[in-house]
C-alpha cells in the first residue's frame, strides 16, 4: 500500500489507494470490473453484471434497519487518461503513482482518477463497514461515464431496484447538486489531399503548452485557455502575409477536457523567413499579455525543423484553420434561473490527422436547456460545414431537472447542517451527469450528488483534498442512517 492508504478515513483511502492500482480507461474497464467481481466474492457480497458490463453490488440492511426504503449508491469505473508530455506512462498497464502534497492527493504527471475513483471507494467502504447502519443497499458501478454515458445508457433491465439514487460523482465539499446539464458532441470531418512541399521554403514547428485545461464543464467558465484555438490563430495570422502552408495539426485529446497542449507543422517562404519570426514574436508577446492573468504558466514555442515531405492542399488548409478560429468556444449563457451557474457552452476538444486523409475535429456541446443544447449544436455545425467539412453528432444525453421538493434532498441538507453546523449549497452542476438517464429509465428515483473537493479534473493537475474525504464519509454514513 501506498502511503495515501494510511489517511483518515483509513477504510475509504485503502479501497481508493487500491482501486488506483488498477487500470481503467475509459471503454477498457475489464480489469477494474474483474477487480469488483473479486471484491465482493472475497466478501460475500450479492453481485450481478449487465450485458455492457455495469456492475451492481447488493447488501441487505444492517439489524434493525431492515423496514428502511433502499438507496443506490452510484459511481463510475472508467477514468480520464491525461499525462503531462514527456511523462512515460501506460494507462492500460501501470498503477497511478499517488502522492501527499500538503493538504491533497495528487498523481505524478498524469491524472489522479479521484474523478470517480474516491466515490468508488467510498461505496466500497461503506458496503464492508462492520460499523454502518443502513437500510438495503445497491452500489451500482458503471462504465465509460467520461467518454459517453455508455453504461448509463445501456444500463441493464432489472439493475436499480431502490428508490433512492445518491451519485458519488461530485467534486465540491459542502454543495449539494440536484441537477445537470445535458450534452452532445459534434464531430466535423475534412478530407485533403496532399502536395510536395513548396521549393524554397522554411519549416518550423509552433507548440502551445502548460494550459491549466481541466473539465469542460465544471472548468469552462474559468476563462481557461483553449489550445487548438492558441495555435489557429497563429496560422490564420501566418495566413494573411507569408504564404503559410500546414503540414501537420494535433491538438487536444479528449472530448470533454479542455485542451491543454496543441502543436502544428507550416512552412513559410525562405525570403519571409526572417520577417514571419519578427511577427511571432510580437504575437508571442501579445499573447502573454493577453493571457497573463488566467494562464500565468502559459507557453509558446518556435523552432525551424527540416524541410517536410508534404503540404496539405490550400482549400481543405483555409476550411481549416478558418473554422478553428471562428467556431464558438466557452461560455455561450449564461442561466436566467440560477445566478452564477452556466446555462450553454461549447468546447473545441481535439484536431487530429487520421489515416493520412482526414481532419477529425471534435467539439461538445452542453446546456441545462434543451433548445439552447440544440442551438449551440447548430452554431458549431453551421461553421464547420461552411468551411467545407462533413458534420455529424453523437447521441446526446439529457440533463437533469432540478426536483427542490425531494425528500432525499431535505434529508442530505438536514444532514449536513447537524454535521457541520451550517448550510450546505444546493446547486445545479454544468457538467454532465448520469442522472438523467437514470431518471429516464426510473422516473421515479429520487437523486442527490455531492462528494468531497476534487480540483483539476481531466487534466494531470487532478488533486483530491484530503480533510473533505471525512467529511463526505461522514455525510454519507449519516445520511444513511438517517433516511
Amino acid at each position: 500500500m501506498s502511503e495515501i492508504a494510511s489517511l483518515e478515513p483509513r477504510l475509504v483511502w485503502e479501497q481508493f489507494d487500491a482501486i488506483t492500482r488498477v487500470p481503467r480507461p475509459s471503454k477498457k474497464e475489464e480489469k477494474i470490473r474483474e477487480y469488483l467481481v473479486r471484491f465482493a466474492a472475497d466478501h460475500g457480497i450479492e453481485c450481478h453484471t449487465d450485458k455492457i458490463g455495469n456492475v451492481v453490488m447488493r447488501k441487505p440492511a444492517t439489524p434493525g434497519y431492515e423496514q428502511r426504503p433502499k438507496v443506490i449508491l452510484q459511481s463510475h469505473m472508467d477514468m480520464v487518461c491525461e499525462k503531462n508530455s514527456g511523462v512515460e506512462f501506460d494507462f492500460s498497464r501501470d498503477a497511478i503513482r499517488t502522492r501527499i502534497e500538503g493538504e491533497w492527493v495528487r498523481a505524478e504527471g498524469t491524472t489522479l482518477g479521484a474523478d470517480d475513483g474516491i466515490g468508488m471507494a467510498a461505496a466500497l467502504a461503506v458496503l464492508i463497514d462492520p460499523e454502518a447502519e443502513h437500510g438495503p443497499l445497491e452500489a451500482l458501478f458503471t462504465v465509460d461515464e467520461e467518454t459517453g454515458l455508455t453504461g448509463a445508457f445501456e444500463l441493464g433491465e432489472g439493475m436499480l431496484t431502490g428508490k433512492y439514487l445518491i451519485n458519488l460523482d461530485s467534486e465540491d465539499e459542502g454543495e449539494i447538486f440536484i441537477g445537470c446539464a445535458g450534452g452532445i458532441d459534434t464531430i466535423a470531418t475534412f478530407r485533403y489531399t496532399t502536395a510536395a512541399a513548396p521549393k524554397n521554403y522554411s519549416f518550423f514547428r509552433v507548440d502551445v503548452s502548460d494550459l491549466a485545461g481541466g473539465h469542460s464543464g465544471d472548468d469552462i467558465d474559468k476563462g481557461r485557455v483553449n489550445s487548438n484555438k492558441t495555435v489557429a490563430r497563429l496560422l490564420w495570422d501566418g495566413m494573411q502575409s507569408y504564404e503559410l502552408r500546414l503540414s501537420y495539426f494535433d491538438g487536444g485529446n479528449l472530448r470533454n477536457a479542455i485542451p491543454r497542449e496543441a502543436y502544428a507543422i507550416f512552412g513559410v517562404p525562405t525570403r519571409l523567413r526572417d520577417e514571419f519570426r519578427k511577427r511571432y514574436e510580437l504575437f508571442a508577446a501579445d499573447l502573454h499579455a493577453e493571457f497573463r492573468l488566467c494562464e500565468p504558466n502559459f507557453r509558446i514555442t518556435l523552432n525551424e525543423m527540416p524541410a517536410v515531405d508534404h503540404v496539405i492542399d490550400e482549400k481543405t488548409q483555409f476550411g481549416l484553420v478558418y473554422s478553428l478560429v471562428g467556431v464558438p468556444n466557452g461560455v455561450v449563457a449564461m442561466s436566467m434561473a440560477l445566478p452564477g451557474l452556466v446555462e450553454t457552452s461549447t468546447n473545441l476538444a481535439s484536431v487530429k490527422f487520421v489515416d493520412g486523409a482526414k481532419i477529425v475535429v471534435t467539439s461538445s456541446q452542453r446546456s441545462s436547456v434543451e433548445s439552447a443544447k440544440t442551438y449551440v449544436m447548430q452554431m458549431v455545425e453551421s461553421v464547420f460545414a461552411l468551411a467545407g467539412a462533413d458534420v455529424a453528432h453523437s447521441d446526446g444525453y439529457p440533463g437533469w431537472a432540478p426536483d427542490p421538493s425531494s425528500r432525499l434532498l431535505e434529508v442530505s441538507v438536514a444532514s449536513y447542517r447537524r454535521l457541520f453546523g451550517r448550510e450546505p449549497k444546493v446547486r445545479a452542476i454544468h457538467a454532465g451527469l448520469e442522472c438523467g438517464l437514470f431518471l429516464e429509465k426510473y422516473p421515479e428515483l429520487e437523486m442527490v450528488s455531492f462528494g468531497p473537493t476534487l480540483r483539476g479534473v481531466h487534466s494531470p493537475d487532478e488533486r483530491l483534498e484530503i480533510a473533505t474525504v471525512a467529511k463526505f464519509w461522514a455525510h454519507l454514513n449519516d445520511i444513511l442512517r438517517t433516511l
